[in-house]
């Protein structure tokens, strides 16, 4: 027997170390998981879909609103239940004490963006295998997402201190990735067959302000650490690409030339959280109601076709109706496309605990319920001027005769769908053009050119 066979026999003989994974919260989150699994793949180890055939667990876990922490919990005691062995990492898993009191039996706890510590914890309770011979990672490593689109995180932590938000405590102040990084992988993305980059962070507009823009450089070419020039270097690609969590300051003004162009989609995702300048102040919130409408008029004046997204919150400690009115006045004249809105939820360790006022639960829910009323009609209402018009979609869904696919105005997951009737012919990731033929107050249904 030669040495080649014997090595190879030894191999499949070894039995591959197995590790189940559960990935909760955001794209932010799920970024740390696909960085993670990269590494257990790059290191040898199997990524196991079930419990049973595990022979440990890493559950990234959530912890930004009371709900996501009990989801949390949950996940991790369900893991244990089923498996025994659980790591524990992500946002939650920097309240170690949380997680500990609850389920004293996990194996370790890391906090958010640990990948060294969690791959420490793997290793120190199911060795990794050795194999040098074979690369077990592709360029664009391990992704949680459909192969079509794919969140490009370009910066961890951030520099605000939001009054209801824990997560700089979690996650740490801004660290921008370089931007050599960040385009290569983008680029390897592309290469791989993604349609769709969604560029993600805490805050993507003040993307290397800590280190204060400085040059990197990208095939051989020199390119700022600045939200600008990475639009720009990730336009040139020729994909959809796609703005999340933009803070409206002054210097975004000037991707929008870009999203006219057709450089970057004409889209923005901007927390905008409330309108009240007195809620504005407690929330420790930067811009104002006013400045925020006079910039979304000459956003519009710019890229008409721009897509505006946004998150509020409802019940904020001290709201008042009056602050409330502001709001759905606030709301009512931006005309926002895609909008999101939670109730104030008191959030362990946030400053907004201490301030007075406390919005009861009930008025909390019934605001929330007035403020989804308008914003569902000014949705519908958009989305009807949409009928009769000819748009590009991308496929995520090809189900028998029927597919499933989103505008340039649509974020996966979190914004609404194309419906498609014929989807023959029809794959996944591709891009192509359908006349739109009805809508309701969040989704679109299309079919081929001419179906009107």
């Amino acid at each position: 027997m030669s040495a080649q066979i014997l090595i190879e026999n030894i191999r499949m003989n070894q039995s591959i170390p197995k590790v189940g994974f559960v990935s909760l919260g955001c794209p932010k989150a799920s970024s740390d998981s696909e960085r993670i699994l990269t590494q257990l793949r790059a290191e040898g180890y199997s990524i196991s879909g079930s419990y049973q055939d595990s022979d440990l667990v890493v559950v990234n876990t959530c912890g930004f609103i009371d709900s996501a922490v009990q989801e949390s919990l949950d996940a991790i005691g369900e893991a244990l239940a089923e498996n025994g062995k659980v790591i524990v990492t992500g946002c939650l898993g920097a309240k170690a004490d949380v997680v500990q009191n609850a389920h004293p039996s996990v194996l370790a706890v890391t906090g958010p963006h640990a990948l060294e510590e969690v791959m420490t914890a793997v290793h120190a309770n199911l060795p990794k295998p050795h194999d040098p011979y074979t690369d077990l990672v592709p360029p664009q490593g391990v992704r949680l997402t459909p192969k079509h689109y794919a969140y490009l995180k370009i910066s961890e932590g951030c520099n605000h201190r939001c009054s209801f938000c824990i997560i700089p405590s979690m996650r740490g102040d801004l660290v921008s990735r370089p931007i050599g990084e960040v385009m290569q992988e983008a680029e390897n993305l592309v290469n791989a067959g993604v349609s769709e980059l969604l560029v993600i962070s805490q805050d993507t507009s003040a993307y290397g302000v800590d280190v204060k823009y400085r040059t990197g450089f990208w095939n051989g070419r020199p390119i700022k650490t600045r939200m600008t020039e990475l639009a720009r270097g990730l336009g040139d690609l020729g994909v959809w690409v796609r703005m999340h969590y933009v803070y409206p300051y002054p210097h975004v003004d000037e991707i929008i030339p870009l999203m006219a162009d057709g450089l970057i989609l004409p889209y923005l995702d901007v927390p905008f959280q409330h309108a009240s300048p007195r809620i504005l102040k407690a929330m420790k919130r930067p811009a104002s109601s006013e400045n925020n409408l006079a910039r979304i008029k000459a956003w519009r004046d710019i890229c008409p076709d721009i897509t505006i997204r946004s998150t509020f919150i409802t019940g904020f400690p001290g709201e008042t109706e009056e602050d409330f009115q502001m709001l759905l006045d606030f709301l009512q004249e931006a005309e926002l496309d895609r909008v999101g809105c939670f109730a104030y939820s008191a959030v362990d360790g946030a400053a907004a605990n201490a301030l007075p006022d406390a919005v009861p639960e009930e008025l909390k829910q019934e605001r929330l319920a007035r403020f989804m009323e308008v914003q569902e009609a000014i949705s519908a209402e958009k989305l009807q001027r949409r009928v009769g018009r000819l748009e590009t979609v991308l496929v995520d869904e090809v189900n028998g005769d029927e597919a499933i696919a989103r505008t340039m105005s649509d974020a996966p997951e979190i914004d609404g769908v194309v419906y498609l009737a014929d989807a023959e012919g029809l794959n996944p990731g591709d891009l192509v053009e359908v006349q739109i033929t009805d809508a309701d107050g969040h989704d679109l249904w299309g079919g081929p050119p001419g179906s009107i």
